[in-house]
This record gives structure tokens, C-alpha cells and sequence, in this order.
């Protein structure tokens, strides 16, 4: 009997042991394998490859349409860029429309609004071609071709409903992204952080962006070392993984034009061995066909989309398949609808050791106790930007419990000199070319110096400094020299000057010198708005060589001497109300524009003895529309007066000739050659039709009409019709030196037309 227990425990023994192993080798692979009972993950790999990246968006589209459920997405540049959108909620539809609004030439060029940009710095960008950095008396050149700061902005803006999540892993599609450590040379594999910085260091490109800076690292674009991530992917839990490659083979010589796409062909050395390998682990392979495009295309998005679906549907059946064996459907994805409502209750400000946090808040301009919005939180931003004075300004958007917390992390410019450098023609002036020299923090924070040196025809200069202080009183110095010669009328001389009557002299050849020092105080509301008021010292000088001695005496002067018609220091007080919404200042197509300028002489050294106390008011106000396309209409209406008995003529209004930068007051007037229409009271009317037929190309019409005469507005004439009136038709050229004009002006009341020419920025 115990041997037949032992006998039948060892029986029952062994039945449970082959039981369990059957088990083994039955359920267990069944567990192990993915199946459409069990569920299988999906991983998809979008590589980087710049423009092309949009047909991403294409092979999404029609990935959804399969019914496929995304488990993993993993990217690289452009592909970490759609990838990190579409990990975050938003739809293939709506990453479509996205990308279409997107206008990728100003992100990438990092062109700002003319309306971020203050008084100094709107003249600055509007006068200059070249601004080189000037460090340790050497002359270098930029980092990169963009700072990417229009680029981070806008994927704050569009990541911001996944603003608090820190770990890729908890994004509605877990996610992850490549770049490279550019001082190792390491990969780097990005799954935590603040996404909208990791998306970016994943894209900065060298020599297009600047290097993005994480947990102290100085990282560049993925693509170096890893384009096409799917082994991150995998290790993220992929048992199947859709890849879509837009990367292109090795192209020939005649497609490398340019230092880009050098480069890129340099790192495609690497990569395109690597995808020899990687696209045979990727169970879906979609390739577009890429070898049209370039990595700059981003005015092709329709192309680039329609490839990537392409390319997608010639893998349908795959992509359908796959979908049948998914156990887990993709749910009915809730759009995400951006808002452009934004609350911040509180602004963390890492200051720099230059620029206090008064200034940092002046420029940002928004109040944090009531709502503002996305396109005031980037116009800040770009104000922020267009100073000049940050390399990178990132900033991070989350909750703190029930805080909205804004953190600017405010990456100085290294570099505090600058070399700038223009050329410029014109009707006036004459040839000039301009060296200009800018150093930031001379003095104190927030100050900036400037020198600008101009030869050519005619020697001048101008010294500005000023510090900025942001909400509060800002001042500065100014000091020009101005000089030029143009032949005028001698009736314009007579007028204006106690010239002896009955000479036979049609012109003579007037010389003009004009010194100003100017020291002030400036407030702004946001950056269009200016109010300046100030101290003024002008030292005016007049004089011709046609005039000599026998036929003017001047007392004092010798026979061979120019004859002298003014020579005085003018010392007044002066207010300045200035608003500016112009999109732009040569071809503006918007915006309005006011300029009132109010000047008190006090005290003269009187040259000519004739100096009583004496005012000159005046004032400009435009309109800039869009009519039709590109149509546009520019209308202007200024005037000006003197108040007093004074008999200086010096600063009488003088109109005639073309210009956006004539000094004290004279005024363009088509139809009339400069210093042409005299009077101590002018108004003046002037409208232009702008057509931009191509890109930077403009035909314009013009006309103007005018008053001018002494005492308009005392007697009241300035109410009257015209007197004076001139028309003009013209081309307009954008050009990477400054506009270029030529103008073809007329007039009733003369038998002569007149062309103006100039060429580059106007200084």
C-alpha cells in the first residue's frame, strides 16, 4: 500500500509538471506574440529633412484614414516638429492647416514686425546693410543665419495645451526626439523637459539656427547623429513600426548651391548608410520621392503634402492590415482648437547682468492681473528680440497649482560691438557710404552708442546715445553734422536773404551746413508710440561762391571769400509727439503714421542782427491702406507755420525734390527740383498708388499738392485751392542694400520734368 501511494504521488507528479509545460509552450507564446486578440503597439519614425518634413503630414493623413492607432512616435528636426504637434493631440487635418497659414520665410529669416522695433531701433534696421560683430577690435560674422526666436514662439503657442507635461512618456502619444551635443558629438535623446525647447534644439540646423542650450549643453540639429530614430522607438515598446523618410541620397554638383545644403550633404554622408540598415527594421517603409525638392522648400507645402500621401497610399494595404490585427482602435480624437486667450498671474524675469528687470518688463509690455493673448505675449517678445541685445529667449508657459507662471530664461548677446556698414545715392547727397560703430553698456545698463561716419560728396556725421529704461523716462544725446551744395534759384535767394535785386544770376550754387546737438528725455507707450522733449543747440551756416563782394557786401568780407548769407548758434527748447504703425518705411502698405515737432528759439548768436524770439510748429500725419491684391494707397497731409516777428528765414519750410531724410525743414515735393517753393507757412497734400507686381518690386504713382507762402495761416490762404502741384511715376526695388528708386516728376505749371534717383538705405 505505501508503494502504491508513492507510485500514484509521483504519477500525479508528473501529470502536473507536463500539464504546466504544455501551458508553457502553448499560452506562452501566445502572450508573447502580438496579435489581434492581445493588441499590438505602433511606433512611427518621421526623419528630419527640413521642408520635405511636410509630407509627414501627408503620410499622417492617410495613416489615420487606415484606422491605424499611433502607440509611440519618435522624430527627428522637421520630424520631431510634426511629430511632437501630432503627440499632442492635434489631427493630420489640423497639422495641415497649420502648416499651409504658416509663412516659413519670416520664421525662418526671424523678420520681426516693424512694430516690435523702437524709434532708434526701426532707424537702425532702416538705414544699415551689413551689421558685422566687432569683438576685441576683430570683425567676425553671425553664428547663424536665424536666432529661430519666431520659430520657438510658435511652437509655445501651439504646445501650449500640453504645457504642464514635463515626461513625453504622458503625452496623449508618447514621444520622443534626437539632437546633438555639439561639443561631444553625442547623441542626445530627448523624452522630458519643456517640449516646445526639446522640439527645437531637435532643429537647429547648423548655420541656419543658432545652437539651443539644455541642462547646460549646447545642443544642434538630431540629424547630425541619429535622423531617423527607430531603435528610441523600439525601446519605447514598438512591436511594429511605420517609418516615413524623407531624407534624400547624395546629391550631384550642380544641386549644392548652397552652404546648407553643404552641409547637409556632409552629414547625408553618415545618414544614408545608416538608412540602409534602418529602413529594413522599419515593418512599413514610406519613402516619398524627394529628389526634386530641397530642404528650403516651404512655398511648396501642397507638393510636399500630396507626396507624402503619395507615397502613403502605395502602402495602403500594409497600412490596412495592420490596423485589422490592432486590437485597440484609435479613438475619436478631440481637436484641439488653439485659443489666443492667455492668463499669466505671475513673470519670473532671469535677469542679465546688462539689462534690468524694469527694461525687460518695458519691452514686454502686458500686465499680469488681467488676461492678455498669444499675439500680445509674441509681440513682446519680438520686442524683446528686435533690441538686439538677447541671443536666444526662451521661455516656458505652466501652471504652479493655481498660479499661470510665465519664466524668461534671457540668454545675453555675448558680443557688445558692432561694425555696420551702408552705401547710398541719391539726387541731394550725392554718393555716400556709412561705417558705423555701436557698443552696447558703455556706460551703465540698458545704454547703447552709436557713431556713424559718412564720406562721399559730402562729409557727416551723427553721435547718438541713449539709454533705455524701458516703462519709465528714458534720455539721450544726439549730435549731426549735415552738408551738401545744390544749385537754386536765385529768387528762392532773395526771398529768404538780403540780396541785392537786378543781378543777372538765373541759379547760383547754394552751400548748406547744419550742426546739431540735441540732449532729451523720451517716454514710449508700446513701441509705436514716442513723446521726447529736450534741449537744442543748432549752428546753421549758408553760403554760395557764385555771389562775390562786387556784387554783394556782406560787411566783414574779403573779395575772394564766399559770400556768407548765415552764420549763427540757434538755441531752443523742443517737444516731439511721434506715432508709428507703418509696416514699412520706404513702400509702406498699412498703418498710420503721426509726426508733430514743436521748436522755441530763445537765443541766437545773430549773425545777420534780425534774431527775435521766434517758433516753428509743424506736423505730418499718413494713412497707409491695401486696396486690391497688392494694391495699395499711401495718403499724407502735413503742414507747417512760424509764430513771431522774428526775420530769421533760415528755418523757413522749403519744398522740392525727393527724399525720406532731408534735414530742418525741407520737405520733398514731386514736381519741383529740391529747395525749390520757399514760405514760413506751408500745407501740403500727397497721395501714392503703390502696385507690387512681384516680390519687392513696386510701380507707383504719385501726386501732391501744395500751399506755400509766408503768413498762410494768419490770412487764411492755406484754405485756398493749391498753388503748386506735381505728379510723379516711379519703380521701387527692395534690395538686400536698400530700396531702390527712380521717379519720373512733373508739373502744370513747368515745362520741365525732373527725374530723382536714389539707391540704398537713406542716412
Amino acid at each position: 500500500m505505501k508503494h502504491f501511494i508513492k507510485y500514484y504521488c509521483g504519477l500525479r507528479f508528473v501529470r502536473t509538471c507536463m500539464f504546466l509545460l504544455c501551458l508553457f509552450f502553448v499560452v506562452g507564446p501566445a502572450m508573447a506574440q502580438p496579435s489581434g486578440e492581445d493588441g499590438i503597439k505602433v511606433g512611427l519614425v518621421l526623419s528630419g529633412g527640413g521642408a520635405k518634413g511636410m509630407a509627414h503630414i501627408g503620410a499622417i493623413k492617410v495613416i489615420e484614414e487606415a484606422g491605424i492607432k499611433i502607440d509611440y512616435i519618435g522624430g527627428t528636426s522637421m520630424g520631431a516638429i510634426v511629430g511632437s504637434l501630432y503627440a499632442a493631440g492635434y489631427t493630420g487635418d489640423q497639422l495641415d492647416s497649420i502648416f499651409r497659414a504658416t509663412d516659413f520665410t519670416n520664421l525662418i529669416q526671424d523678420n520681426l514686425p516693424r512694430s516690435a522695433k523702437t524709434f532708434y531701433e526701426k532707424e537702425n534696421s532702416e538705414k544699415y546693410a551689413i551689421t558685422l560683430p566687432f569683438d576685441g577690435f576683430k570683425v567676425s560674422v553671425p553664428p547663424a543665419y536665424s536666432g529661430g526666436q519666431n520659430v520657438y514662439n510658435e511652437l509655445v503657442k501651439f504646445l501650449y495645451p500640453v504645457r504642464n507635461i514635463t515626461k513625453f512618456d504622458e503625452l496623449p502619444i508618447p514621444f520622443v526626439c534626437i539632437a546633438t551635443d555639439v561639443e561631444t558629438g553625442n547623441e542626445v535623446i530627448l523624452k522630458e523637459g519643456y517640449l516646445p525647447e526639446a522640439v527645437m534644439a531637435s532643429g537647429t540646423l547648423p548655420s541656419l539656427f543658432e545652437p539651443a542650450k539644455i541642462n547646460g549643453k549646447v545642443l544642434i540639429d538630431g540629424g547630425v547623429v541619429n535622423n531617423y530614430p527607430i531603435d528610441e522607438v523600439k525601446e519605447m515598446g514598438a512591436d511594429i513600426v511605420i517609418g516615413v523618410d524623407v531624407q534624400h541620397g547624395l546629391r550631384n554638383r550642380e544641386s549644392l548651391l548652397t552652404a546648407t545644403e553643404i552641409l547637409l550633404q556632409i552629414n547625408n554622408y553618415r545618414t544614408v548608410l545608416d538608412m540602409k540598415e534602418k529602413s529594413k527594421k522599419t515593418d512599413i517603409y514610406i519613402k516619398p520621392n524627394m529628389s526634386e525638392f530641397s530642404m528650403m522648400d516651404f512655398d511648396l507645402h501642397d507638393v510636399l503634402i500630396k507626396s507624402g500621401e503619395d507615397a502613403a497610399l502605395k502602402n495602403i494595404d500594409a497600412l490596412k492590415a495592420l490596423a485589422e490585427k490592432q486590437k485597440e482602435k484609435p479613438s475619436e480624437r478631440a481637436k484641439i482648437v488653439p485659443s489666443d486667450t492667455l492668463s499669466i498671474d505671475r513673470l519670473i524675469i532671469r535677469e542679465s547682468p546688462n539689462y534690468s528687470r524694469g527694461y525687460v518688463k518695458g519691452k514686454l509690455r502686458f500686465d499680469t492681473d488681467k488676461p492678455t493673448t498669444f499675439s500680445k505675449l509674441q509681440q513682446g517678445i519680438s520686442n524683446l528680440a528686435a533690441t538686439g541685445n538677447f541671443q536666444t529667449i526662451h521661455y516656458q508657459l505652466r501652471d504652479n497649482d493655481d498660479e499661470r507662471i510665465i519664466e524668461l530664461d534671457l540668454d545675453e548677446t555675448k558680443t557688445k560691438s558692432f561694425i555696420r556698414l551702408g552705401a547710398h545715392y541719391d539726387n541731394l547727397y550725392k554718393t555716400a557710404a556709412i561705417l558705423n560703430y555701436t557698443r552696447k553698456s558703455l556706460i551703465t545698463r540698458d545704454d547703447v552708442s552709436s557713431f556713424d561716419f559718412i564720406v562721399g560728396d559730402n562729409l557727416r556725421y551723427n553721435l547718438q546715445y541713449y539709454v533705455d529704461k524701458g516703462f519709465y523716462w528714458s534720455f539721450g544725446f544726439n549730435s549731426r553734422f549735415n552738408k551738401f551744395e545744390k544749385e537754386v534759384n536765385f529768387d528762392l535767394l532773395r526771398e529768404n536773404f538780403d540780396v541785392q535785386a537786378g543781378l543777372n544770376v538765373n541759379t547760383i550754387n547754394m552751400d548748406v551746413t547744419d550742426l546739431t546737438n540735441q540732449v532729451y528725455v523720451q517716454t514710449v507707450l508700446r513701441e509705436e508710440f514716442a513723446f521726447r522733449m529736450g534741449l537744442e543747440h543748432k549752428f546753421l551756416k549758408y553760403t554760395t561762391k557764385t555771389l562775390r563782394r562786387d556784387v554783394n557786401l556782406p560787411a566783414g568780407q574779403d573779395q575772394d571769400e564766399r559770400t556768407i548769407f548765415e552764420k549763427s548758434n540757434f538755441y531752443s527748447a523742443f517737444g516731439q509727439l511721434t506715432f508709428d504703425t507703418y509696416n514699412d518705411k520706404y513702400f509702406p502698405s498699412k498703418g498710420l503714421y503721426f509726426d508733430g515737432d514743436f521748436h522755441f528759439y530763445v537765443l541766437s548768436s545773430d549773425f545777420n542782427d534780425n534774431f527775435k524770439e521766434f517758433s516753428i510748429a509743424k506736423a505730418r500725419a499718413g494713412l497707409a491702406i491695401p486696396l486690391i491684391g497688392n494694391l495699395s494707397l499711401n495718403t499724407e497731409i502735413e503742414g507747417g507755420f512760424k509764430l513771431g516777428t522774428s526775420n530769421v528765414t533760415s528755418f523757413d519750410f522749403v519744398l522740392g525734390g525727393y527724399g525720406t531724410n532731408l534735414i530742418n525743414n525741407f520737405r520733398p515735393f514731386f514736381g519741383y527740383d529740391f529747395l525749390s517753393l520757399p514760405g514760413n507757412a506751408f500745407v501740403k497734400g500727397y497721395g501714392r498708388l503703390d502696385l507690387e507686381f512681384a516680390p519687392k518690386n513696386h510701380f507707383m504713382f504719385t501726386a501732391n499738392y501744395a500751399n506755400v507762402d509766408d503768413d498762410l495761416f494768419r490770412t487764411g490762404e492755406w484754405f485756398d485751392l493749391p498753388i503748386y502741384s506735381g505728379y510723379g511715376v516711379g519703380y521701387g526695388w527692395e534690395s538686400f542694400l536698400g530700396p531702390l528708386q527712380v521717379h519720373y516728376t512733373w508739373t502744370p505749371e513747368g515745362s520741365q520734368g525732373n527725374f530723382f534717383f536714389s539707391f540704398g538705405y537713406w542716412f
